[in-house]
């Protein structure tokens, strides 16, 4: 694979800091050049351990103290960990973090607690409001703010996307038979009845070679996939006026059922798929559906391949056979995500800021994002309609488009007080159910944990944020 586009990225990123005359300087620019007045500091910036940590350690860790003189000291924790850590450091007052990557869903928590520095004074001091409004809506519109107050800006482009084998959708003989018997054309699944009776076709006529779809199944990936399906089927979590949950009614036991079924005509074994054995069944062809976030769709193309970081991506079997489409329903999970924050307990607050800048800017963002090695995926509207990134394997330019339809129609995850304790009950209910227990008897213990999260929180207090998050257009579907 040929990274002569990645590389002119990352000759232009290389250049940020240079003089530029005041009419043609950026956001970027503009943050390295007021940067330097604190060479020689140090600032500590938080990152979600894994390939994640390679873009600050590798990539803009370095080149931000090449352009500044500030040297970045990256704290690697892992993702189940990062709240937890940030909220201590927080509640001791060390000030060890200066640099936050904070999943959006925190954010109510985060800002309650006061931990998060508001970022609205240096976002005007330093002329960002403008570069802001690239960053596409669903994420500018739904992660940034809360109380009317920057907190963070997005940073990562996740959305859930369906990867699906062209070469099985488009040949004759297998549309022919398809048709048949369902009726209509074999194409990517409009809904799950869709799905399921494609998967099954699918495995019916090709397995053991190939099966009809293959999914993550461990934590804590299917609670995003769960929080999707519910909401899409007709499904509300709590009820508004009491907030007594409501994920163990008809519609939850529905979806459960679904899930269960769909295992079937995956591959023997699949409830212990993890994201990696998901990632390897689909790129060595064992599989022709799939969902998943947008690296799949870069590894599936080979883009990468020769990277040492990833050489323990399966080489692609696929490339040049990889479809891309909305996931069934046509409303994807949005699916974790990432902002970039200043701690409010750092003692280096405007040195952090000027980094944040520069990394979320236009110009050192669209470098980052075609960086083969570090999950950051496209989350501005120059990043889709980048020439540079569209060059980058032949079905780049679908891929970018997918994307960017997904995230205008995607759906957010669930974000209210002490989430993570919600989101670690999907969790271990959706554990259960691959554990083979009554899907029943595991929603009620589901809502019944739901329902003890929201006593402790206070009634009061979690309804106000949740009718927060629910007006906002992608939290339920309208």
């Amino acid at each position: 694979m040929k990274f002569k586009t990645f590389l002119c990225a990352a000759a232009v990123l290389a250049l940020a800091g240079t003089a530029a005359p005041a009419a043609d300087r950026d956001a970027a620019d503009t943050a390295v050049e007021a940067a330097k007045k604190y060479a020689g500091t140090t600032i500590s910036i938080v990152w979600e351990a894994g390939l994640q940590s390679l873009d600050p350690l590798n990539y803009s860790g370095p080149q931000w103290e090449k352009l500044t003189g500030i040297k970045v000291k990256v704290v690697e924790v892992p993702t189940d960990q990062m709240f937890t850590k940030i909220m201590q450091d927080f509640k001791s007052g060390a000030g060890a973090y200066d640099t936050l990557n904070v999943i959006p869903s925190w954010m109510p928590d985060l800002a309650r607690a006061g931990a998060l520095e508001p970022l609205d004074k240096y976002v005007d001091k330093f002329g960002y409001r403008d570069e802001l409004q690239d960053i596409a809506a669903a994420y500018r519109d739904n992660q940034m703010q809360y109380d009317g107050k920057i907190y963070g800006f997005p940073d990562d482009g996740d959305v859930m996307l369906l990867y699906y084998r062209k070469d099985i959708f488009e040949d004759p003989k297998m549309k022919d038979e398809f048709k048949a018997k369902f009726g209509y054309e074999l194409a990517p699944p409009k809904d799950w009845k869709q799905f399921d009776e494609i998967g099954q076709f699918i495995t019916d006529k090709m397995a053991p070679k190939v099966y009809g779809a293959g999914f993550f199944r461990t934590a804590p990936y299917p609670q995003y996939m769960f929080q999707e399906r519910f909401r899409m089927e007709g499904g509300k979590f709590f009820n508004a006026d009491t907030m007594k949950a409501t994920v163990n009614g008809d519609v939850g036991l529905n979806v459960f059922k679904q899930m269960v079924a769909e295992n079937k005509f995956m591959p023997p074994g699949v409830e212990q798929w993890n994201f990696v054995d998901n990632l390897a069944a689909f790129l060595q062809g064992t599989t022709a559906m799939t969902i998943s976030w947008p690296p799949y769709g870069r590894w599936a193309a080979g883009y990468g391949s020769g990277e040492e970081a990833l050489k323990w991506v399966p080489k692609s079997q696929v490339a040049g056979k990889v479809g891309y489409a909305l996931t069934p329903l046509g409303r994807p999970e949005l699916g974790v995500g990432f902002d970039l924050s200043v701690s409010a307990t750092s003692k280096n607050k405007e040195a952090a800021y000027l980094f944040i800048q520069w990394l979320n800017s236009k110009k050192t963002s669209l470098a980052r994002v075609q960086l083969p090695y570090t999950l950051r995926d496209p989350f501005r509207l120059s990043h889709y309609a980048s020439e540079k990134y569209r060059a980058l394997w032949p079905d780049a330019p679908a891929y970018l488009d997918t994307i960017k339809t997904s995230g205008e129609k995607g759906l957010l995850d669930l974000s209210l007080l002490q989430q993570d304790k919600y989101d670690e009950a999907m969790t271990k209910g959706i554990s259960s159910l691959w554990a083979g227990e009554d899907p029943k008897a595991i929603l009620d213990r589901m809502a019944q944990q739901f329902d003890a999260i929201t006593e402790k929180v206070g009634i009061e207090n979690q309804k106000a944020v949740y009718k927060v998050w629910a007006a906002k257009p992608g939290a339920y579907p309208q």
